[in-house]
C-alpha cells in the first residue's frame, strides 16, 4: 500500500490486496487504515506481508479491526513481516491492536522501517499471552519479534525479543517480566524531553519506562492482562501527543 499527499490531504495512491489481508478506510476526513484478516488468525506455517510506503508530506494511521490471535502450531511458525517507508516530511503512525498468543503457538515477527532525516514514526506493538479474562496460559510456544529502524540508510535502532520453549517460566522470572503476561513497546521518532517528562510524570496500572536518546524515544510495558496493558498504552500514547486510532476508542 502506498499513500501520497495531494491538495493538501493524503489519500490512496496504491492498494494491493491478496490472501486474507484486506485493507478498509472508514473514515473520509482524514486517512486512517484499518487491517483485517478475514482468516480469523493466524496458524503455524502462515506467511503475512504488509508493505506499507507513506509519500512525501503525507500522513498515514494503521491498525487493525481486532486482536491478531496466533494459534498452536504442530510444526512450523507463524511468520508476519512488516516493512515500512516512510518519505521526507512524512508521518506514519503504527498502532495495531495487540497480538494474542494461544499455548504452543510460534511466532515469528520482523519490522523493518527506512525513514527520511526528517520523517516522523509512532510504532506501538503489543503482545499478550493467553487470553486472560477467559483463565487461559501460556506455557510453552516461541516468540521472535525482531525491529531494525533506519534513517536514511543508518541503522537507528536494532531489537529483539526471543522467548523459547517454557514461555510461562520466562516471564516469571524479575528480569524477563516479573509474572506478568502482557507487554508492549512503543517507538516515537523524533521526541522532545518534554514528551519524555509527560510520560514519566504519568501513572500507570503496570510497569512502565521510557528511555531517549539520539532524538527518538523507546517504552517498555508490563502488565498482568491485556486490559490494563491497553490502559496503559493509551496512556503512554496520549502523553507522547500521537493520535489514538478510532476503533481504539469504541
Amino acid at each position: 500500500m502506498t499513500v501520497a499527499a495531494a491538495h493538501g490531504r493524503s489519500r490512496r495512491k496504491h492498494v494491493y490486496e491478496d490472501g486474507a489481508l484486506r485493507v478498509r478506510f472508514p473514515h473520509a476526513d482524514d486517512l486512517e487504515a484499518v487491517i483485517l484478516n478475514t482468516a480469523g488468525g493466524v496458524a503455524g506455517g502462515d506467511i503475512l506481508a504488509l508493505d506499507i510506503a507513506v509519500g512525501e508530506g503525507a500522513e498515514l494511521t494503521v491498525t487493525t479491526a481486532a486482536a491478531e490471535k496466533v494459534y498452536r502450531s504442530l510444526g512450523e511458525a507463524a511468520t508476519i513481516d512488516v516493512a515500512l517507508k516512510i518519505a521526507p516530511g512524512a508521518v506514519l503512525n503504527w498502532l495495531p491492536q495487540e497480538v494474542i498468543l494461544f499455548d504452543g503457538s510460534r511466532l515469528s515477527r520482523r519490522i523493518d522501517v527506512d525513514m527520511a532525516d526528517d520523517a516522523r514514526l509512532v510504532i506501538a506493538e503489543a503482545v499478550v499471552f493467553g487470553r486472560t479474562a477467559m483463565g487461559e496460559a501460556v506455557i510453552n510456544g516461541q516468540l521472535l519479534d525482531r525491529w531494525r529502524i533506519r534513517r536514511v540508510g543508518k541503522l537507528m535502532l536494532a531489537d529483539t525479543i526471543r522467548l523459547d520453549g517454557a514461555i510461562a517460566r520466562h516471564l516469571d522470572q524479575r528480569a524477563t517480566a516479573a509474572g506478568c503476561c502482557a507487554i508492549a513497546t512503543i517507538l516515537i521518532a523524533p521526541c522532545s524531553d518534554e514528551q519524555v517528562a509527560n510520560v514519566r510524570a504519568e501513572k500507570f496500572s503496570g510497569e512502565v519506562g521510557i528511555s531517549a536518546w539520539n532524538g527518538f524515544a523507546l517504552a517498555r510495558l508490563l502488565a498482568p492482562d491485556g486490559e490494563e496493558l491497553r490502559g496503559d498504552l493509551k496512556l503512554v500514547l496520549g502523553a507522547l501527543g500521537a493520535p489514538l486510532p478510532r476503533i481504539w476508542l469504541n
